[in-house]
């Protein structure tokens, strides 16, 4: 007589299958982060390469990757130079801002012991040599890139081979073809309603910090943009470096007004527009793309936090979407209705 188990026990088991895994998923980061990254990259030139044959739906797609990889590769070079170089022109001032910092705090009452303690793991030196060290630090990027490549050409050359054995898999296993497809579809979407909106949000940072005389506008553009794939708080990442940059160049004023610019842009577009369109695309609600950032930045880092909602998507499909017995449970974590069909 079979032994009839609870959901309770089975759900409990799924949690603690999840925790193993991600265990797992974080021990082997500087695997899985890249070849995750390489699975996106592949998926966002997929409609180009439904509209080619042969050779050229292998090898296009991959170089307009590679060309954009670079591009973008070569910028944060040259910005990150510039502002290794810039730097150190602001040490004095930044030590005048903790010095009156310090004394504002002992008007308040504070006690000095409190004030040296907080303030003396805010040494401006360690700040200079951080900058200082962050073109060195690129070069424990390598191995990612060189894995993200390799993996980027292996998945460039099966995809062809990938979307006919999809075809050739759906009469056997429908419901995982539909996953899969799914998956692909959403994440092509959500890339590029994050790459729309986050040129636009860019752009007009760019601007706005070039009016206002903010040095290296287009470095802080650039973290816009990068930042724009993070769900939620990536508006408050790509604010804080260009408003202490404001501050010690010009003053209160101007950093008052960068944040001003960026609550009304940066906020309006990420926080308040761009979610109602990416949260659709991606078809995941909003508590569970707060949760994916968290769980993904702590399993794969940096890189965990802009794929945080490929990735869950990824994990909806396989593990909900692909499987009729867990089906029922995608609706709570798309957030529609039971009876929508996408």
């Amino acid at each position: 007589m079979p032994v009839k188990v609870s959901v309770g026990f089975r759900t409990l088991t799924a949690c603690a299958a999840a925790v193993i895994v991600l265990w797992g998923t974080r021990q082997l980061s500087a695997i899985v982060a890249p070849a995750f990254l390489a699975l996106t990259l592949t998926i966002a030139v997929s409609p180009l390469r439904d509209r080619l044959r042969g050779w050229a739906a292998a090898f296009v797609p991959l170089a307009v990757i590679l060309l954009a990889l670079c591009a973008l590769g070569a910028a944060m070079v040259v910005s990150v130079a510039r502002f290794v170089a810039l730097v150190p022109r602001y040490a004095d001032q930044y030590r005048r801002l903790l010095s009156s910092v310090g004394t504002a705090l002992r008007d308040l009452g504070v006690d000095q012991s409190q004030i040296r303690n907080a303030l003396s793991g805010i040494d401006p030196d360690r700040i200079v040599q951080a900058a200082q060290s962050l073109l060195s630090g690129f070069a424990g990027t390598v191995s990612a890139v060189v894995v993200t490549i390799l993996v980027l050409y292996g998945m460039s050359l099966d995809a062809v081979v990938f979307r006919r054995a999809t075809i050739a898999l759906t009469q056997e296993r429908p419901d995982l073809v539909t996953a899969l497809r799914g998956f692909a579809r959403d994440t092509c979407s959500y890339l590029v309603v994050c790459t729309v909106f986050g040129l636009i949000v860019a752009v007009l940072d760019t601007t706005v910090l070039a009016l206002l005389g903010v040095p290296l506008p287009l470095l802080w553009g650039l973290l816009s943009f990068i930042t724009n794939y993070i769900p939620n708080v990536g508006f408050v990442i790509g604010l804080v470096p260009p408003a202490v940059l404001a501050l010690l160049d010009s003053g209160v004023a101007t950093m008052v007004w960068v944040v001003v610019a960026y609550c009304v842009l940066n906020f309006v577009i990420q926080s308040v527009i761009q979610p109602k369109f990416a949260g659709q695309s991606a078809h995941l609600s909003v508590t569970v793309t707060m949760l994916s950032l968290f769980v993904w930045t702590w399993a794969l880092g940096a890189l965990g936090a802009i794929l945080a909602v490929p990735l869950s998507s990824f994990a909806r499909a396989v593990l909900l979407d692909a499987d009729p017995a867990t089906a029922w449970a995608s609706p709570l974590v798309t957030g529609t209705d039971p009876g929508h069909k996408r």
